[in-house]
């Protein structure tokens, strides 16, 4: 049985929003899973130490919101191995939003199909770099029936893209074609703001409402975003997960934060990039969000680290996302960046700065022992010989 010791911990982020700071500095991982957590763990025989020279230990970032297509290479952008990149970003997990920029998409009913399947399978058997990918969202299209539906679930699509994308845009359709994903188990994503992509269309709340999908994406906009009344109404009168993403509005991103904080409704906050896209590709857009959140909409730095990880893990039904016993061992070792004046992570993060990645595990393995792309951390993570 493969086992690591990580020992010396100075700040223990769960992912957890209702105990986001954990009275720990250590665990014990075995078989890719978290086993133990503690204070003063003892290494099993033969384990791997990893002495993290009191940095701060989070769960691996998620990205809710991906325009993968097939394999690590984005058309929009005309760039190879940017999720690779994207994990030295802390992010180990993916999630698609649909594989809308595939040249020469089907946009028939059984194109949809056969792609969100293909995309699905194809991408259970990727990692890039080792990180792990869910993808295959299937973008509904005019003539779907609820037996399509029912074979792509079957198949392993686990995601209806963003609602609005394809030929299906507005109620009674979107409602009915979104009620018969989430009878199957599948989370169903929907545009929210104005027009990303040629074909797309704005979606405001009433829309959203109607429908009634599962996550109102990139609520401050992909890239424009919705009034702050109309955010407010989404907010207020369903209970979708809100996605605050990196490639949108600033503004609103802040603005919604502050909603979200003064209401205590963290728990439904979840971050992407909404990346590849016009804007480009994001590799630090997670953290950035994280530092975004917690300077700019007064939110407690930690809750922003489960907002980054937890909140999305349970949307989506993932063993991963949260530093628990059971759980998969995706972790990320980070620190205040040299010349921050923040003390610590949560410092950095309330100052609006970056942190500093200095090493990535996946399922218990190291995949990156410092990031080339986060600025260097002042306490940085180290194998111990």
């Amino acid at each position: 049985m493969s086992s690591v010791l990580v020992k010396n911990v100075g700040l223990m982020l769960s992912g957890d929003i209702d105990q986001p700071i954990l009275d720990a500095d250590s665990l014990v991982i075995a078989d890719g899973l978290i086993q133990q957590i503690g204070s003063g763990l003892a290494a099993p025989q033969g384990a791997m130490v990893i002495d993290a020279q009191g940095c701060a230990l989070t769960p691996g970032l998620i990205d809710s919101h991906c325009h993968v297509v097939l394999g690590d290479w984005t058309p929009r952008q005309q760039m190879v191995n940017f999720l690779d990149s994207s994990l030295h970003g802390g992010v180990t997990t993916s999630i698609s939003a649909g594989e809308v920029h595939l040249p020469g998409r089907p946009k028939d009913a059984l194109g949809t199909k056969c792609l969100a399947i293909v995309a699905a399978k194809s991408w259970a058997a990727v990692r890039p770099g080792g990180m792990k990918v869910l993808g295959g969202a299937l973008i509904l299209e005019k003539g779907l029936t609820e037996a399509d539906i029912e074979e792509c679930a079957q198949a392993g699509v686990k995601v209806v893209g963003e609602v609005g994308l394809g030929s299906v845009k507005n109620p009674p359709e979107s409602t009915e074609m979104a009620s018969w994903a989430k009878a199957r188990g599948m989370v169903v994503m929907m545009h929210t703001g104005g027009t990303s992509i040629p074909g797309s269309s704005p979606v405001g709340a009433e829309q959203i409402i109607a429908t009634g999908p599962s996550v109102a994406s990139h609520i401050n906009g992909g890239p424009t975003a919705v009034s702050l009344e109309e955010a407010k109404r989404i907010i207020d009168q369903t209970d979708v997960a809100i996605e605050i993403v990196q490639c949108g509005n600033v503004k609103r991103a802040a603005e919604v934060a502050r909603y979200m904080d003064e209401t205590k409704q963290w728990g439904r906050v979840i971050f992407g990039n909404d990346a590849p896209s016009g804007t480009g590709v994001v590799t630090l857009g997670i953290l950035r969000n994280m530092a975004m959140v917690a300077s700019l909409g007064g939110v407690a730095p930690e809750l922003t680290v489960a907002m980054a990880s937890g909140n999305t893990a349970k949307l989506y039904g993932l063993n991963r996302g949260r530093i628990a016993v059971g759980l998969e061992a995706d972790l990320v070792f980070m620190d205040t960046p040299i010349g921050s004046p923040g003390a610590d992570v949560l410092e950095a993060l309330s100052e609006g700065d970056t942190p500093g990645v200095s090493m990535i595990l996946i399922d218990g393995k190291i995949v990156a022992k410092v990031s080339r792309n986060t600025p260097p951390a002042v306490r940085k993570a180290q194998v111990v010989d």
